[in-house]
């Protein structure tokens, strides 16, 4: 058999143990931020029923679904009929399970089939893998972590002023300063559909604006008029596009644009409330901002929605989410309104990484290194070994009696700050050699001192 050059697939990666330990750093961090605010943790499984997730994220995101084939002989009760029909026939008779595409449509279906033994308003954080068959790039993978926070249960705007709470507190932890956090409402855009004389199309003109960033406005003129937009409703569009100036003077821009839709109008409403919530909060900078064309393309969004940028870097949106009123409708359970935000773990890393911002040092690593000259110095090492780790501080032994310069190498190469040096002298005196691997300095201390030195 001849040898294969290993390989995995676009859009997916390795984390070796560097970056690992600082995914842990950023995904521990907000996991603590969930905490504070009273969120429990969930899990639910990699594959769902692709009836679950279909038709969800409109036509778009249903594409981008990872379909995994049937068990066996796929192919089994197809017929050649089948093959001319087009994809979604053929799919639904070859294809009964699909990789999640994001946390959210999961924990609706636990919502609802779990609703009698949940406590609402319920709020749970959920920090797992998603995939998409999207096309890769810098900042856009096939496969990716979530870290969602929903509370479903209840209308209460406060929920929204929480999150633009919590999106504030993660950063701070994470040292990303310069940040945005853009927020709009689906109903404001709902009044705009009407405002240019196009109500009901509200999903082509969000799927369309959401893109307003990477195609620019003549992209979303150009894909507007591919669906039907009039060059009247589209000359109308315009002023919105570009619309500027602080809140308070894009709102009441809006106010009298709205002054006949009613659904504008509660829009606004429901924005002024969530900003006079946060303001309430007495945050030093919130760094909110209205923005009136974010859309986010998903399309089970019905009130406000949020997304995130890192200001100075260029990669996409770092978290984002906002309110879905009927969401577990679809599975049997109406009316239950939520709202939660997402935070994507891979860009936040690689903004971290750009703008250096992880620490020099983290606690998950060792902390100190055994080294022996010989093998009485090993036997004589172990104790000293158990009683470290029982004092909490993570330590190894280097495993084999090897040259002294070849067990301070690895202490260097894994960044080990400490290494402790036990020979003939350290057994016979119980002062055992410390060395400070930055400094380049060492002592010599009993094990008691070591401790209190390293704790």
């Amino acid at each position: 058999m001849s040898s294969q050059k290993p390989s995995i697939p676009r859009g997916t990666r390795d984390f070796g143990p560097e970056k690992m330990i600082r995914r842990n750093f950023i995904l521990d961090n907000i996991k603590q931020v969930f905490q504070k605010f009273g969120f429990l943790p969930l899990e639910t499984p990699a594959m769902e029923n692709l009836s679950v997730l279909t038709g969800k994220y409109g036509d778009e995101g249903d594409k981008l679904i990872f379909k995994i084939l049937n068990s066996g002989n796929y192919l089994e009760g197809t017929t050649t009929e089948d093959y001319t029909k087009g994809v979604k026939e053929l799919t639904s008779k070859i294809s009964e399970k699909a990789l999640r595409y994001d946390l959210t449509v999961p924990f609706a279906r636990y919502v609802v089939m779990n609703r009698g033994e949940l406590t609402f308003p319920f709020k749970r954080y959920q920090i797992q893998p998603v995939w998409r068959a999207d096309r890769p790039s810098r900042g856009r993978y096939r496969e990716f972590y979530q870290c969602d926070a929903d509370v479903v249960g209840t209308d209460s705007l406060l929920c929204e002023a929480e999150i633009v709470l919590m999106i504030n507190e993660a950063f701070a932890r994470l040292g990303i300063k310069d940040f945005t956090i853009k927020i709009n409402n689906r109903k404001i855009l709902t009044g705009l559909t009407e405002a240019i004389g196009k109500k009901g199309c509200e999903a082509e003109l969000c799927v369309a604006i959401d893109k307003l960033d990477k195609i620019g406005v003549g992209g979303v003129v150009e894909e507007l008029k591919s669906k039907d937009f009039s060059e009247e409703a589209i000359h109308k569009l315009y002023p919105f596009l570009e619309i500027t100036g602080s809140t308070e003077e894009k709102i009441a821009y809006l106010k009298e644009i709205f002054s006949t839709s009613e659904v504008g109008t509660k829009g606004l409403e429901e924005l002024e409330q969530v900003l006079d919530y946060v303001k309430k909060f007495e945050l030093t900078q919130p760094n909110v901002e209205f923005d009136i064309t974010l859309a986010r393309g998903l399309s089970y969004y019905t009130g406000a929605i949020f997304e995130v940028k890192a200001d100075g870097v260029q990669i996409g949106s770092i978290s984002g989410g906002g309110r879905y009123d009927n969401l577990t409708g679809v599975f049997g359970l109406p009316g239950l309104s939520g709202v939660g935000i997402s935070f994507g773990v891979d860009r936040i890393y690689d903004v971290m990484e750009e703008l250096d911002l992880f620490p020099k040092t983290t606690s998950t690593s060792t902390k100190i290194l055994i080294c022996c000259f010989d093998d009485e110095a090993v036997t004589y090492s172990l104790p000293v070994l158990k009683r470290l780790r029982e004092a909490g501080i993570n330590s190894e032994i280097y495993p084999e009696t090897s040259k002294m310069k070849k067990q301070l190498n690895y202490a260097n190469d894994k960044k080990i700050p400490y290494v402790l040096i036990v020979g003939s002298d350290e057994i016979k005196t119980g002062n055992l050699t410390l060395k400070d691997m930055l400094k380049g300095e060492q002592e010599r201390l009993s094990i008691e001192e070591i401790i209190s030195k390293l704790l």
